[in-house]
């Protein structure tokens, strides 16, 4: 049970790579971005928007549709594809992270994570074993092995004990998958070791000893700084195997984005571009617009002038400030199908720009255009 993983072509002066991978639903061309689809919707967004976005695949996430709506009201349509009518590859998220981030935690032990739910309190006991059975229920293309996520800053002694765990439940996910999921789900490894390079190194190295399909850095994008951020990334990545898929988990700005593909990762998912977009801040090719702002009130100009998405297309600034401000639900949608447009063509740009060999100089192009006023 692999993944099949090919890399087409490298940047000569970066670790920035473009390749592809088969999934049961469709091939995936990397580097990608993947929007967030916790509970089985981009929120705001149809499947339809998100393919004329130019979506590949997107995520979902295990802890959410465990406690709703559940599998039971979900394994009937055979998966999370007809559940939600995307008929593209789905990448689940283990719920490490939401136990970390959004439950009542009541014990972390080896069994597993016993918490309380964030919608009714009701008591919960996640195990590797469970977290699998579920993302098999859902039908995922790439599942997600559970680990333990720990915030920032965290004690030396806290990541490791982490890093410790994560590696055993790591084996006891991949017993569950080789022995229940379909032939041609991928199963990956999350590398986790807080914000301590060795660790890092020593959790890819023991988990690049599983030999899973592909991996993921976890923990980051939970309060470090940026350049932290980076160099965790920078220490970790070079140590996961070259031919398997790289996935940074929960990450992040288009800056971010840029930085990591030149670190040489293949992966990322983040809910920014959709959370911003309800928060009235729209990315565009010279920085973040927010359209709350009084100078927008009778500009007739689209928010990105280079920007070809269904919104630019169609609607100006003042009438979507005037949405934002009133409240109105299409300023969700209109706002969130620009966002994901944005990110998913940075991510066409950047692999034109690998397959060409040319990073380098769209990186430094890239900047350049940030320092102009977004407005």
């Amino acid at each position: 049970m692999t993944l099949s993983f090919s890399v087409h072509a490298r940047s000569s002066e970066t670790a920035a790579r473009c390749g592809t991978f088969q999934t049961a639903h469709g091939q995936v061309n990397t580097p990608v971005f993947m929007p967030v689809g916790t509970l089985g919707t981009v929120k705001a967004l149809t499947p339809e928007d998100l393919r004329e976005a130019g979506a590949q695949i997107i995520l979902g996430n295990t802890y959410h549709l465990y406690l709703r709506p559940g599998c039971e009201v979900i394994a009937p349509f055979g998966g999370l594809h007809d559940f939600m009518h995307w008929p593209g590859p789905i990448l689940t998220d283990s719920g490490g992270f939401q136990i970390f981030s959004l439950a009542t935690l009541l014990k972390m032990s080896e069994d597993g994570a016993t918490f309380r739910s964030h919608i009714d309190g009701s008591r919960h006991l996640l195990t590797p074993e469970k977290s699998i059975e579920i993302q098999i229920t859902l039908d995922s293309d790439i599942i997600m092995c559970l680990d333990q996520c720990i915030g920032y800053p965290a004690s030396r002694e806290e990541a490791l004990a982490a890093l410790e765990l994560t590696t055993r439940w790591a084996q006891r996910c991949k017993a569950t998958w080789q022995a229940k999921a379909r032939p041609d789900a991928a199963l990956f490894g999350i590398v986790q070791g807080g914000m301590f390079p060795d660790l890092r190194q020593q959790s890819a190295k023991a988990l690049g000893d599983l030999e899973f399909p592909g991996y993921a850095l976890g923990g980051l994008s939970v309060g470090e700084p940026t350049d932290i951020m980076l160099e965790i990334a920078e220490a970790a990545l070079p140590l996961l195997p070259t031919d398997r898929p790289r996935y940074i988990m929960g990450v992040g700005t288009p800056e971010n984005l840029v930085e990591l593909v030149a670190r040489g990762a293949d992966m990322f998912d983040c809910v920014m571009p959709t959370r911003n977009a309800r928060n009235g801040q729209f990315f565009t090719s010279r920085g973040t617009l927010n359209i709350s702002n009084a100078r927008f009130r009778q500009d007739t100009a689209p928010i990105d002038s280079t920007c070809t998405c269904y919104t630019c297309r169609n609607y100006s600034r003042a009438y979507l400030r005037h949405l934002y401000t009133a409240r109105e639900l299409l300023a969700y949608r209109l706002n969130s199908i620009h966002n994901i447009h944005y990110y998913l063509h940075l991510m066409a740009d950047i692999r034109r720009a690998i397959a060409e060999d040319r990073y380098q100089a769209f990186r430094q192009a890239f900047y350049r255009a940030r320092q102009k006023d977004a407005g």
